[in-house]
């Protein structure tokens, strides 16, 4: 399982998470209003969690069913 951020990270882009992050998973470019999470490096070890000052990050399946979609957005960043 992997985490995913999700709506509340939009426009904000807090690097915090990338700082804890043990195996540098958490991405964004300059053209990208949010971070990602490669979904195949992410160890799931929730150290992002903590950190996030708007809460946008959860584990996949914890993800509220309204923000269900950025599984596949943060998928869709790293193709």
């Amino acid at each position: 399982m992997t985490h995913i951020i999700a709506e509340p990270c939009k426009g904000v882009k807090d690097a915090a998470c990338v700082e804890v992050c043990p195996v540098d998973c958490i991405h964004t470019n300059e053209s990208a209003e949010m971070y990602y999470i490669h979904p195949d490096e992410c160890i799931d070890c929730g150290a992002c969690v903590a950190v996030c000052p708007v809460e946008a990050i959860y584990p996949e399946e914890d993800l509220p069913e309204n923000w269900k979609s950025y599984i596949q957005v943060n998928a869709d960043f790293f193709k």
